[in-house]
């Protein structure tokens, strides 16, 4: 392959991914017709970055990337004799990468690809700091690669599916037939949703047998059946045969699901449940946090998706506290399609702080319910739903 990379420091608390960060490299390689030459990115701290900085640039700070041609103070004419196919060398520091998403609103990920744009543009000849008109040109070609990484991530739009759950409380408040949760799914289609998704749980608080199978000759799009690894609920999944079921964990006590499955101390148990579900054909996801050990096990024992708790995000008082829960969703998500897993998340998200995760081209689909049942009590369910899919299927990062 044409991009080599190179780890010269830690990369612990790094949401990388460099599968992903060469398959991006070499799309670039390609946009800038040189997809037949070689390129070498060395990640590494700042420590490393400032010396070289000093060094070749006799600037004695940290910098976010710098690059070295391969062809500088070279014979042209020996190079183009041997048909060298050597772009250089792209150094970046995670540690200022990091620091700039904060600076910049950025996933890691982005930020990575801005510098990565930036230092191979510098290996073709570009240089922003030679004159003003450089500083321009370089700039628009900067844009122009950005505008179709943008329009590539795009194209990976996320789904939103609608949790009916709270309709089917509001039912139960009075014991009556209304609101009908099978009317609101379908309410809820007609308006874009790309599925539904209901959560039996054992204490039937809410959603009711009556409902899940009413669902199941009425939905659509997809069926997403929240459970526990129940044995009477067990059997009705296999039943009415939903298109996906997501295992939570399930306290009597709780309002709602309150964190992710434990599935490492439970790992025979959730095992059993998804051996089950595909000898009936059924793909299964698990509930987690963000953790890696949780997401690694999900793959061990035969999970097909996992869809990621963003309680903790959603809930985050401070800029801060939600950036560093983002970050741990952001590598979640990525670990995650590293290992096959397909991913989805969901949980407190509102109107205010989905689009940053709608724009991570790792999560498939977004599971939302009482942010748009609250809101369908003023403006009407098909608008409520409307207004969130715009939000989904427009985000994106500006770079």
């Amino acid at each position: 392959m044409p991009t080599y990379i190179n780890i010269q420091c830690s990369t612990d608390g790094y949401p990388l991914q460099l599968s992903k960060l060469e398959r991006l490299s070499n799309w670039l390689l390609k946009q800038c017709d040189v997809a037949d030459h070689n390129v070498s990115i060395a990640l590494t701290d700042d420590h490393h970055i400032r010396s070289l900085n000093n060094q070749y640039r006799q600037k004695d700070s940290p910098t976010n990337v710098l690059s070295f041609p391969f062809a500088d103070g070279a014979d042209q004419s020996t190079l183009s004799q041997i048909q060298v196919r050597e772009l250089g060398d792209i150094v970046i520091s995670l540690e200022t990468a990091q620091r700039e998403t904060l600076e910049f609103n950025q996933t890691f990920d982005h930020r990575l690809s801005w510098l990565l744009i930036h230092g191979l543009l510098h290996l073709l000849g570009y240089d922003h700091e030679r004159s003003k008109n450089d500083e321009k040109i370089m700039l628009l070609k900067e844009q122009e690669l950005l505008n179709k990484l943008n329009l590539k991530r795009g194209q990976q739009m996320a789904h939103l599916a609608i949790n009916v759950d709270h309709i089917a409380t509001i039912r139960q408040a009075r014991g009556t037939t209304e609101p009908d949760p099978v009317a609101a799914a379908s309410i809820c289609e007609l308006a874009g949703a790309s599925g539904i998704v209901i959560h039996l749980r054992e204490d039937r608080r809410h959603i009711q047998d009556r409902d899940v199978f009413l669902l199941r000759e009425t939905i659509k799009s997809k069926m997403n059946l929240e459970m526990g690894a129940n044995k009477e609920i067990i059997k009705i999944a296999l039943e009415i045969q939903p298109d996906l079921i997501t295992l939570v964990p399930e306290k009597r006590q709780e309002l709602t699901t309150e964190g992710g499955l434990d599935i490492v101390t439970q790992k025979k148990k959730i095992a059993k449940t998804i051996d089950k579900m595909s000898k009936g054909i059924i793909p299964v996801s698990v509930f987690l946090d963000p953790d890696r050990d949780q997401i690694a096990t999900a793959s061990e024992i035969g999970a097909t998706f996992v869809e990621l708790h963003t309680g903790r995000y959603a809930d985050a008082r401070s800029e801060q506290d939600q950036q560093h829960e983002f970050m741990l969703l952001e590598d979640a998500a990525e670990y995650a399609v590293s290992l096959g897993l397909r991913v989805n998340a969901g949980h407190g998200l509102n109107y205010q702080n989905t689009a940053r995760l709608a724009a991570l081209e790792t999560i498939e689909e977004l599971s939302i319910g009482h942010a748009i049942i609250a809101r369908a009590a003023f403006s009407g369910l098909d608008k409520a739903v409307r207004d969130m899919l715009h939000i989904v299927q427009t985000a994106k990062f500006t770079l």
